[in-house]
């Protein structure tokens, strides 16, 4: 974006180009295009600067979060700018913010999904924006990664299907990832936004006590057939408190899956 600005003199041109692209001094490239004439007595004409300012989506990102943060309280927070893959790593350093993320960041995903809206207006192309507050993605990452491993090894070992709380489509594709690197289970999304959740199940067929297979242990009479029991519990039930409880929708991460989980519906 450039625009010129005239003004009795350069500091007040640059003042003025300040003010109206809502950002700091240094941020803005400034070329002097007429300076006033000195006389004697007096000074004549007028300063007229060309002002240059470009507009990231990063920035815009990065612009938007500060002004949030300020409505909040967080008066003194800055954002430190990264590039990652098809986007940028916004970092947010506010004193006192880590302890509103909470154990799942629900509020930087909020600002993670608001910042992202703001900035891809700008044009049509998709730019990934990924918001994080000390460290807390990774140690976020690690959560995930452990509960996955854990839970997968439970699966397969009694053969029982296990359903975890919703997730987003960011958190769901970390449980994937891990769940897949364990042989004899398999893992799939189910259910609809906000209440979307992850299923890990067995892929091995498990013997009964009578030595042959199957996959219902309650499900057999003396005679070898299956009881006819209308009272007959499901084999899992994937419905949990945090759904009873969970009633207003959350703003998520889009998140577009590729490579090797193209294949999982996340």
């Amino acid at each position: 974006m450039k625009k010129e600005f005239t003004a009795k003199t350069v500091e007040e041109a640059k003042a003025l180009a300040v003010e109206e692209f809502g950002v700091a001094e240094e941020k803005i490239s400034f070329t002097v295009i007429e300076e006033p004439k000195k006389g004697l007595l007096f000074t004549k004409g007028e300063a007229k600067v060309e002002a240059e300012y470009e507009i990231t989506k990063e920035a815009v990102a990065a612009e938007y979060i500060i002004k949030v943060l300020d409505k909040m309280g967080f008066h003194d927070a800055k954002v430190d700018i990264s590039p990652i893959e098809n986007g940028a790593l916004l970092d947010i350093k506010a004193e006192g913010f880590e302890e509103l993320l909470g154990k799942k960041g629900e509020v930087l995903d909020s600002l993670q999904y608001l910042a992202s809206l703001v900035s891809n207006k700008i044009n049509r192309d998709y730019f990934r924006i990924t918001t994080d507050c000390n460290g807390f993605r990774e140690k976020r990452k690690q959560q995930l990664e452990d509960l996955a491993a854990k839970i997968a090894a439970t699966v397969k070992r009694t053969g029982r299907t296990s359903a975890l709380e919703p997730m987003n489509p960011y958190e769901r594709r970390i449980i994937h990832a891990k769940v897949s690197e364990t042989e004899g289970v398999t893992s799939r999304s189910t259910g609809e936004e906000p209440y979307r959740k992850v299923i890990i199940s067995s892929t091995e067929r498990r013997s009964d006590r009578r030595g042959g297979y199957n996959s219902d242990r309650r499900g057999g009479d003396r005679r070898g057939g299956r009881r006819n029991d209308r009272k007959q519990r499901p084999h899992y039930d994937i419905t949990t408190s945090f759904e009873k409880d969970y009633k207003k929708p959350k703003p998520e991460d889009s998140m577009k899956s590729a490579g090797l989980y193209s294949k999982i519906e996340f």
